[in-house]
């Protein structure tokens, strides 16, 4: 299927329901699918080619994401926009990835005007809350394009963990595979509501989640953005019935005054992932919300839906599952192949660490003019997704960390994720970062960088040494830095590079 097949489908499905809502505002789908047509068949007629890149710069808002089907409707390809980041990111993305065309919002005119004489490749701008001047004229029906499924639909920017960030060319072949695992996890029967609450940034990442909502006719609530009061207010007020948010969103609305007494009898899924969750924090949110919790695993270059840990698998026997499963992302979907590999390429046993690797239609085309990094992250089809972990005997993925963020302490791996696991479980604190600082012996010691919930406390010794009785003195953290919040994403994610940085400054990171 092309991309914006499943919104079509939705639209033939369900012509007069609702397809957006925002604020008083509701867009139904025959209002949604016209404009998006329009917006292709403008683009058409100004002579943008096929596989033309073409962005949208936004805060949340219904008519930002009917740019982007408009983008795909006339077989063009997207580059998602960060609307919070500095000018001069996405200044670099535009530039290095392209664009032709650049959508936005009034309210970001201010930032738009300051980037036009940096680009002289973008040759129209189009304000989206007055879109009326360029799609005058323009034919409300979908226009006679034909799609090739290994087209470029999307080039989306990696984190930039390492250097600059890298340009994922996904197709609609691998978004059609992501589209269709999310709708196998996420299962509905014919005759219930599907109600959708979009926080993150849409015009970012997270609107590829409401694909599938759409492709079956449903609703997608849009809020200003991931507030938790914001959300709780939502879901009881729009009778949600699933919506995804990070760890860290979910452990502030946890903190949210007599959120234990609210009850969410809409709620069918509550989807978490893009970082590590708490198991101690996960139990506690299935106590809240109901047993709704469901981890999504995916990257970028493999998009959101290499495995799921469904609803029903965080119990066993009908109690709450132990640790190791919770701690878990799930089992891989059908439409890929997972393996674990070692250092050399060859797949390992079970409950063997290694490199998480992927193959089939949910992989990426590779990365945008970068052919060298390509070929080495893809080889013979397989995905190398720098992820470590392992598969256990019931064939659950566990990922124990990024490679990258691994580290090296006096020749002794230590995993992050194990040591922020237990400090995750003391009530005082509302999150943390474990990374590598240098030291001149070890060449890397522990430190966390601690978050606390409102008006707690606990001091750095009592941190350590649960650590040290929990992992023992390896692992341990060394030192802990209190911080009154933790650098965050647009999506809510914690950024750990940012937080390692500073330890760095002047020095190279070898690990």
């Amino acid at each position: 299927m092309a991309i914006i097949d499943f919104f079509d489908r939705g639209w033939r499905q369900n012509p007069s329901g609702a397809a957006y809502v925002m604020h008083e505002r509701t867009w139904t789908y025959e209002q949604a699918g016209r404009l998006s047509c329009r917006i292709a068949n403008a683009l058409l007629a100004q002579g943008f080619a096929r596989e033309t890149k073409a962005a949208v710069l936004s805060p949340n808002d219904p008519v930002a994401w009917i740019c982007v089907l408009g983008i795909w409707r006339a077989g063009m390809t997207w580059v998602p926009l960060n609307p919070a980041a500095p000018m001069d990111d996405n200044r670099l993305l535009l530039d290095r990835f392209d664009c032709e065309v650049v959508f936005f919002h009034s309210s970001l005119e201010p930032v738009v005007e300051q980037l036009r004489p940096m680009l002289p490749g973008v040759r129209r701008y189009v304000r989206i809350d007055s879109p009326a001047d360029f799609v005058e004229g323009a034919d409300d029906r979908p226009p006679a394009v034909r799609y090739d499924l290994d087209d470029v639909v999307a080039v989306a920017p990696t984190g930039g963990t390492t250097g600059l960030p890298k340009g994922v060319m996904n197709t609609h072949r691998s978004f059609a595979a992501s589209f269709a695992h999310q709708m196998l996890a996420i299962s509905y029967r014919a005759d219930e509501p599907i109600v959708n609450l979009a926080a993150a940034p849409m015009t970012h990442a997270s609107g590829l989640l409401t694909m599938p909502v759409t492709a079956r006719g449903g609703t997608v609530v849009i809020l200003d953005r991931a507030e938790p009061a914001a959300v709780r207010e939502a879901i009881s007020r729009h009778r949600i019935t699933e919506l995804f948010l990070p760890p860290t969103v979910i452990y502030r609305m946890l903190e949210l005054p007599g959120i234990d007494r609210d009850g969410f009898p809409s709620l069918r899924y509550l989807l978490y992932g893009a970082a590590p969750m708490s198991t101690e924090k996960l139990a506690r949110a299935i106590g809240v919300f109901g047993p709704v919790l469901m981890e999504c695993y995916g990257q970028m270059e493999a998009p959101a839906a290499i495995s799921f840990l469904r609803p029903e698998e965080h119990f066993v026997d009908g109690e709450l599952a132990p640790p190791e499963r919770l701690s878990s992302c799930g089992r891989p979907y059908p439409l890929i192949s997972v393996e674990i590999r070692d250092a050399a390429g060859r797949p390992v046993e079970s409950g063997v660490p290694g490199e998480i690797c992927v193959r089939g239609d949910l992989v990426m085309k590779g990365y945008y003019n970068a052919p060298d990094l390509t070929a080495e992250t893809v080889v013979d089809g397989w995905l190398r997704t720098g992820d470590i972990g392992f598969l256990d005997e019931g064939g659950y993925l566990h990922i124990t960390d990024r490679e990258k963020d691994m580290i090296i302490s006096g020749g002794f791996n230590v995993y992050p994720s194990e040591v922020e696991q237990v400090i995750w479980a003391h009530p005082a604190v509302q999150d943390c970062v474990v990374v590598g600082v240098p030291h001149d012996d070890w060449g890397e010691a522990v430190k966390a960088v601690v978050e606390l919930n409102p008006g707690e406390q606990v001091t750095e010794g009592e941190l350590i040494a649960l650590c040290r009785q929990h992992l023992g003195g390896i692992r341990a953290p060394k030192t802990v830095d209190f911080v009154r919040s933790l650098p965050r994403s647009a999506n809510g994610k914690v950024l750990k590079k940012a937080v390692r940085e500073p330890y760095w400054a002047g020095r190279e990171r070898r690990v």
